[in-house]
């Protein structure tokens, strides 16, 4: 199969992502091909089989490029290689080709919203005041009336996404350079056309080399708010020391045209069959419209975060009870907005959140009914669907017990100023536990055999002990597994056009436990119910009743062995049916 043959059905013309499923590698935790403890691109490879079992569509790879590792990996040094690390350009065209060959196509990370502090660009811009790369980043003075270096002598108040001030004092230049994640991170200034012409040079050469598209990190904060001709401060919020800029960076003025610029400069002249995926933190449905419309020439579909960030209290560490009201409402109004224009990309986890089935589900008694339960009701949206390493085996939380066994530079940052400012250790550590990025992190559970299976020497972060049970050998071949039942929805996607195209309703949006709803196309209607509890579930609701004939409709998919009983779901049961007539 070529590799831009697609599925049958719609996946092979222009928009033949709609039809597709993307499956996301984290390469330091997927798989260790030298036993070096660190995942690489020919562990991948050695693993392509496990993804076509599977049936994605497409390989979304973060970041292997040369890199410090500050932020494993989203600092990077070096667009045009591959990190020692991970393997070298000759194994990434290996991995590449064995992608293309089983069908799959393969995206690259992109981040360019910032590179690494030890990136050729930054060495040269911090180099001196006058250097002609000083404006390829975001350089200022100290605030007016204060020493540099002194407290609150940065340009702005604001807050980095990693904690504390979003700006570091570069002692030989005597200024503040700006970065909105950890200060191996400087922001690139987008306002310079050098910088969008070096990034777009930098985005051809991958794609001249075979890859089939790009996921831009943080893609919609590029474009920062000069519009009062300085940055601004932000408001400070209760809970937070410093204030909040992200009104000021968050989709902002210029970046519909920078992304236009983008489409017109790359991907234009080289036709329409590359995939272009904008993660968009803070996005709101009316820009969403905006970067998807495909008139406007911007990107394919939005990463928001929305629905992930619901469980959140003052900041993403103070976790709060999941809340089913509001989850559909959050996602149906994303239905509904990007119904007509525009397209959704569908997801519960991926490398910067916690596991979905400890999150949203049940991880201990019902694990694997509620892994299904929460793979169906995602990939029955409209939208393509997002698969993180290990999700469709029903990978889980670790329960971390200490700092130590923590890698990730977001959850110790907040822990090391957490309780600088007083707060209880144990109580910022059970936060992390919950919402720590490294639950996502830890490596990849092919078997029972030390360490999952992932490598053969001492691994750069623990796998979760839980891998004896979960694991990719004990499930592939069993018909009853999470992993089954992932290939039964991948596989549904791509047969039944309803399941891409068809028009959705939400059901019942004020049930605390029932996730329902319809998708529609032409005389086909699916109808989806899912019990988000560990009680039965009588199915009674009104708004069912408008489903004409939904008792007597077909099971085409379902989370547990046997019919059941059909006017009552189990505990964490999921059903899709499918109806012969529209809705009434």
């Amino acid at each position: 199969m070529s590799a831009r043959s697609g599925h049958p059905g719609d996946g092979t013309g222009s928009e033949w992502w709609r039809s597709a499923v993307v499956y996301q590698i984290y390469p330091r935790s997927f798989a260790d091909s030298d036993g070096d403890g660190i995942g690489d691109l020919n562990g991948i490879t050695e693993r392509l089989d496990h993804l076509a079992a599977l049936g994605v569509d497409v390989i979304w790879l973060s970041p292997v490029y040369p890199s410090p590792q500050d932020d494993n990996g989203y600092d990077i040094s070096d667009y045009r290689g591959i990190d020692p690390t991970f393997g070298s350009l000759d194994d990434f065209d290996r991995l590449l080709a064995g992608a293309h060959e089983r069908g799959m196509r393969l995206v690259m990370d992109l981040v360019v919203n910032h590179t690494s502090d030890e990136h050729a660009w930054f060495a040269e811009s911090r180099s001196s005041r006058d250097n002609p790369k000083r404006d390829w980043y975001w350089w200022r003075p100290a605030r007016e009336g204060h020493d540099a270096g002194t407290p609150g002598a940065e340009p702005t108040n604001w807050e980095s996404f990693f904690s504390g001030p979003a700006w570091e004092l570069d002692e030989a230049t005597g200024e503040y350079y700006l970065h909105l994640f950890t200060r191996k991170q400087p922001d690139l200034n987008w306002e310079n056309p050098e910088v969008r012409r070096a990034v777009y040079d930098l985005m051809s050469w991958w794609l001249d080399r075979g890859v089939d598209g790009f996921r831009m990190d943080v893609i919609n904060l590029i474009s920062k708010d000069l519009t009062s001709g300085t940055l601004p401060d932000g408001e400070v919020r209760p809970g937070h020391r410093y204030g909040d800029g992200a009104p000021f960076y968050t989709d902002g003025p210029r970046v519909h045209e920078f992304l236009h610029e983008m489409h017109e400069e790359v991907f234009a002249p080289r036709g329409s069959t590359y995939l272009r995926v904008a993660e968009t933190p803070g996005v709101t449905t009316e820009h969403a419209l905006l970067y998807t419309d495909p008139e406007r020439g911007e990107v394919d579909m939005v990463f928001q975060f929305e629905h992930v960030n619901l469980d959140h209290g003052v900041h993403k560490f103070d976790v709060q009870p999941l809340d089913l009201v509001a989850l559909k409402e959050t996602l149906g109004r994303w239905q509904e907005a990007l119904a007509e224009r525009g397209w959704n990309s569908l997801y519960w986890n991926n490398h910067d959140q916690p596991r979905a089935v400890s999150r949203y589900g049940d991880d201990g008694e019902f694990r694997v009914e509620s892994a299904k339960l929460l793979g169906t009701v995602l990939h029955l949206h409209h939208g393509t669907p997002y698969v993180y390493q290990g999700e469709e085996l029903g990978m889980a939380n670790v329960g971390f017990t200490s700092t130590a066994q923590l890698r990730d530079v977001e959850s110790l940052n907040f822990f090391s100023h957490a309780v600088a400012d007083g707060a209880d250790p144990e109580v910022v550590l059970a936060g992390i536990r919950e919402m720590g990025r490294d639950n996502a992190r830890t490596p990849m559970q092919w078997d029972d055999s030390p360490h999952a299976g992932f490598t053969r020497g001492t691994p750069w972060i623990e796998a979760n002990p839980d891998f004896t049970e979960v694991n990719a050998a004990a499930q592939v071949d069993d018909p009853a597994s999470v992993f089954s039942h992932y290939r039964k929805l991948i596989r549904l996607r791509h047969e039944e056009p309803t399941v891409v195209h068809g028009e959705f309703a939400m059901l019942a949006p004020q049930d605390p436990s029932l996730y329902a709803f319809t998708r529609s196309l032409e005389d086909v209607v699916l109808l989806v119910v899912a019990n988000f509890s560990g009680q039965d579930l009588p199915l009674e609701h009104p708004d069912l009743e408008k489903v004409k004939g939904w008792e007597e409709a077909t099971l085409v998919l379902g989370n547990y062995a046997g019919a059941g009983e059909v006017a009552t779901l189990r505990p964490w049961e999921a059903r899709v049916l499918r109806l012969g007539g529209l809705p009434g």
